[in-house]
Formats: C-alpha cells, sequence, structure tokens
C-alpha cells in the first residue's frame, strides 16, 4: 500500500521550455505509442491515488524511454490550499514516485531527486533501518529489494541522466 504524502506548496513554476504537452508528443511518435500511453496511464493512475489531486489539467512529458523511465509533469487541480498546481511524476521499471517543482524545475533534476530519494530507502533498506520517513516505495525494505532497486537506478544514472548534465545545473 502506498503512503500517501502530501506535497509541499511552492511559489515558482517549472521550466515549460523543457516538457512537450503529453498529446502533441504522442501525436508525433509512431512507434512504442501502446507502451508509452501504458507508463502514460500508470503516471496518471498513480497520481489518482492521492486524494489531494481532485483532477488533471495538463500533462507534459520531460524524459521518456519506452519502457523504463518517464519523468510527467502534471498540473492539477489540487483539492486543498496547501497542494502545489504542478507535481512531477516518475514511473517506469521502478517504483513509482511524485515529486514536488520546488526544487525541481525541469525534467532532468526530477528524475535526479527521484534517483537521489530512492538511494536513500535503498540505503537505509540494505542497513535494515526503517524507511517510514523516506519516500514510499511499493515493495518491502527488503536487501534483495534493494538490491534490485539500486541496480535499476545506477543504470538511469549513468545511461539516462548523463545525458541532461546541462539540465541539472541550475
Amino acid at each position: 500500500m502506498v503512503k500517501k504524502e502530501e506535497p509541499v506548496t511552492m511559489k515558482t513554476s517549472p521550466d515549460l521550455s523543457k516538457v512537450v504537452e503529453w498529446s502533441k508528443y504522442l501525436a508525433a511518435q509512431q512507434e512504442d505509442i501502446a507502451e508509452m500511453n501504458s507508463m502514460y496511464q500508470e503516471a496518471v493512475e498513480f497520481l489518482e491515488l492521492y486524494d489531494w489531486c481532485s483532477e488533471i489539467k495538463e500533462s507534459f512529458i520531460g524524459i521518456l524511454y519506452s519502457g523504463i523511465v518517464a519523468v510527467f509533469l502534471f498540473r492539477i487541480v489540487p483539492s486543498r490550499m496547501d497542494v502545489d498546481q504542478w507535481i512531477w511524476v516518475i514511473v517506469g521499471d521502478l517504483p513509482p514516485a511524485y515529486l514536488t517543482t520546488d526544487e525541481c524545475p525541469n525534467p532532468a533534476t526530477a528524475l535526479d531527486g527521484y534517483i537521489g530519494a530512492m538511494l536513500e530507502w535503498v540505503d537505509a533498506a540494505q542497513k535494515g533501518k526503517s524507511v517510514a520517513e523516506l519516500i514510499p516505495v511499493n515493495v518491502p525494505a527488503t536487501k534483495k529489494h534493494a538490491k534490485m532497486l539500486k541496480t535499476r537506478l545506477e543504470f538511469l544514472d549513468e545511461r539516462i541522466l548523463s545525458e541532461y548534465q546541462d539540465d541539472l545545473k541550475v
């Protein structure tokens, strides 16, 4: 069961020059459309788990490696005043998660933040420490799961995030 965390409100908007409206992106694609749509649906369904999201107004894609990882940006209608309207959602062959845009103004920084938060979980799980206050992960905090996740995170960092080094310098 996913722990229902609440995003922190921010005052600035994400860098929309680094994302593409989802419908326009999908219309321009000729391959892997079903897989891309599946990743999008996973992100939408994940976001809809949270009661602080009453509606999705806009959807954008920032990074997408079909079947591996996708970094979506959503503009939502928050159900409460203390929730931000902009939320990153990361999905793929790894645990889904959301991040607020306050420290992640573009898709690369969102993926970097995701990797960092998940590595904290991996470290705690490997050491047998509590993960209760860390990013929620949809598997038990065992050494086996930590090792599997760490392998995926290293791949993301070395093979995907490395392509966005300029975007990390914000």
